[in-house]
């Protein structure tokens, strides 16, 4: 099924972003496991839309109603269902779009997939409001990896030209709080200021920006993982491509290693006072022949500028075949890189938590 990954702990997402509900079902989680609520509101509230202008205006509580696999806070071993209810849909904002695919979107594929029949309605299943279920998901998975000494945490790197600080060597839980508890989930508050300033001047121009999210994980021990296709690299990319508006992922230097020689590419050994064998940069990302070195996992996910914009765009009519220019009217972020923080630290807790239960 297309909506479901995982291995041993499988994730299954179902609904549409105008449909009566979104939800997710997760089956394979250790019984036993305590879900803190109040801690997974919290982490829900971070992607949670319409608290200010730089997000879409829809306001959503985003609160998980928990049908099936929780008993007094407690996983019970059944798959776990969660269901989210859409409460301010504006349906009429699409109906004139039915026929007339938006630039950017899903719309035209979605119609010649399944010959028109498809509910795009807010971006129907591949609406980035399908990111709500995915959080359920990797907020229990962030909480029994923590419980472990396995921390995850992302920042907004990048909007436009502006640029806020790199993750250091070795970047404490600590640091992941603090970025989790701003408004606008930056490490260095000057250069979110920059960042915001962009968002608003593009949603002033009636268009909007992209961004590139950084996210590291701690705690990783040496060994998970496989060659060749079961990579933490590949396992990773294959959840966060199903994020929406994700366009590319890299790994400590990424790109940039095809620029290096090998001298100043590869990361050399040390041992540490503790007798562990550490490197003494990163730019492998914590990862080797697809296994995990200890080092954290770093990497960084390119999300694409929202594609619903005020600006009049030229597109077709499906069903008479006619070039039309289409104007897009409703609610829509100018950015969704920030409210994507906590969806890529959701994508990435389910991975490192099927790997931490394959074990070595």
């Amino acid at each position: 099924m297309s909506s479901e990954f995982g291995e041993r702990v499988k994730v299954t997402i179902f609904g549409q972003s105008h449909g009566q509900a979104i939800g997710v079902v997760i089956d394979g989680l250790p019984a036993g496991e305590a879900i803190d609520e109040e801690e997974l509101y919290a982490f829900m509230s971070r992607r949670r839309p319409g608290k200010n202008r730089l997000s879409t205006q829809r306001s959503e509580s985003d609160i998980p109603r928990f049908i099936s696999g929780v008993e007094g806070g407690l996983t019970c071993g059944a798959p776990l269902c969660a269901v989210i209810e859409n409460k301010d849909m504006r349906s009429r904002d699409y109906e004139k779009l039915k026929n007339i695919p938006r630039p950017g979107h899903a719309d035209f594929t979605a119609y010649e997939k399944w010959g028109g029949m498809a509910d795009m309605r807010g971006g129907g299943h591949f609406s980035g409001r399908l990111t709500a279920p995915l959080c359920v998901a990797g907020g229990i998975a962030k909480q029994i990896l923590g419980r472990r000494g396995i921390y995850i945490g992302a920042h907004l790197l990048s909007v436009g030209g502006e640029t806020d600080e790199s993750f250091p060597l070795y970047p404490e839980n600590a640091l992941f709080e603090t970025i989790a508890k701003k408004d606008f989930p930056v490490i260095s508050d000057e250069a979110g200021e920059r960042m915001k300033a962009v968002i608003t001047k593009a949603a002033d121009e009636q268009d909007s920006v992209g961004g590139v999210i950084e996210c590291a994980v701690t705690g990783m021990e040496a060994g998970f993982g496989s060659p060749m296709f079961g990579t933490v690299e590949g396992r990773l990319s294959y959840a966060l491509f199903g994020v929406p508006a994700v366009k590319g992922v890299e790994f400590g230097a990424g790109f940039r290693a095809a620029a290096m020689r090998g001298s100043e590419n590869n990361d050399p050994f040390a041992v540490d006072e503790g007798g562990r064998v550490k490197c003494e940069k990163n730019d492998a990302g914590g990862i080797l022949g697809g296994i995990t070195n200890g080092m954290p996992i770093l990497f960084r996910a390119a999300i694409k500028p929202t594609p619903s914009i005020a600006r009049a765009q030229r597109s077709v009519d499906l069903k008479i075949k006619t070039n039309e220019t289409l104007n897009i009217t409703g609610r829509h972020d100018p950015c969704i890189a920030h409210r994507a923080v906590p969806v890529i630290e959701a994508a990435a807790a389910v991975v490192m938590l099927n790997l931490l239960l394959e074990g070595k």
